[in-house]
């Protein structure tokens, strides 16, 4: 059963967004110790955050260092506090939380309600302030970047999971790119991984075929026709249609994209695991 945070990754359900790259994602807390208190967490649901591995770890703080200053900018405070508790969701995160007295990183303090207005309003002035940008622009700017992801694929994806040894929620993406064959560096840029990381190419109907037999990874013949008409859209009704294997190690990054009529890079993401 994927945790709430993975929901959120997967689009499943929503979330005032503040950050976002390749692997990480930031997003206000709904349930706040004060105003611009916000979770960071990892895309790849691992419930301890010491059980990523040391480069992964590093990267997470790195990627929350980023957001914390922006919060700092963005939010009246004196410092912004900073704390793992990991008993709540079994995914890992990190609170950062502006505070003006040390009190205010009290878990045990009653959390405060926020405005609907208040939270878009907060998470667009933390998000304005990411040093070297939110990684959100494209997908807010909407049909002026071009990155609109066809309802159709929306709905294909919704709820399916790709099993590899463990399961990951596929997540619909669009993707502003330039036109024309992608170079590795294009294709990395686009998706928001980081240069030079290691990519391999595979077909769709490879990547997928453990899903789209007769009765599919876990037996549901059901889950399989679902595959099935997936992969179906994404031969029909993109062009060039690719899976991208991007990192190494135990967890790799899974793009599978293709040209809607307009241009854009459209599909779906996942993560798989292979130890």
């Amino acid at each position: 059963m994927p945790s709430i945070f993975s929901r959120i990754v997967s689009g499943e359900l929503p979330a005032y967004k503040v950050a976002e790259d390749g692997r990480h994602l930031a997003f206000l807390d709904i349930t706040p110790l004060v105003e611009g208190h916000v979770l960071v967490i990892p895309k790849k649901e691992t419930d301890y955050i010491f059980d990523l591995p040391t480069d992964e770890l590093a990267a997470l703080h790195a990627f929350s260092q980023r957001v914390a200053k922006a919060v700092k900018a963005a939010v009246t405070c004196k410092r912004v506090g900073v704390a793992v508790i990991g008993l709540e969701v079994p995914h890992a995160h990190i609170h950062l939380i502006p505070m003006t007295k040390v009190s205010d990183m009290n878990f045990a303090n009653p959390k405060i309600k926020v405005p609907e207005a208040r939270m878009q309003e907060l998470a667009a002035a933390i998000a304005a302030k990411v040093e070297g940008g939110s990684g959100l622009t494209e997908a807010k700017a909407g049909s002026e970047a071009g990155a609109v992801i066809p309802p159709p694929l929306q709905e294909a994806v919704k709820g399916l999971h790709f099993v590899s040894e463990s399961e990951a929620p596929l997540e619909a993406v669009a993707y502003a790119a330039a036109g024309g064959e992608l170079s590795e560096a294009a294709l990395l840029k686009a998706v928001g991984e980081p240069a030079g990381t290691a990519m391999e190419k595979v077909e769709l109907t490879q990547f997928l075929r453990n899903h789209t037999a007769d009765d599919g990874v876990l037996g549901d013949v059901e889950l399989a026709n679902r595959f099935k008409a997936l992969q179906m859209f994404m031969k029909q009704e993109l062009d060039g249609t690719q899976v991208y294997r991007v990192g190494t190690g135990a967890k790799v990054h899974a793009y599978a994209l293709g040209r809607t009529t307009d241009g854009t890079l459209a599909g779906f993401k996942t993560v798989l695991t292979e130890t």
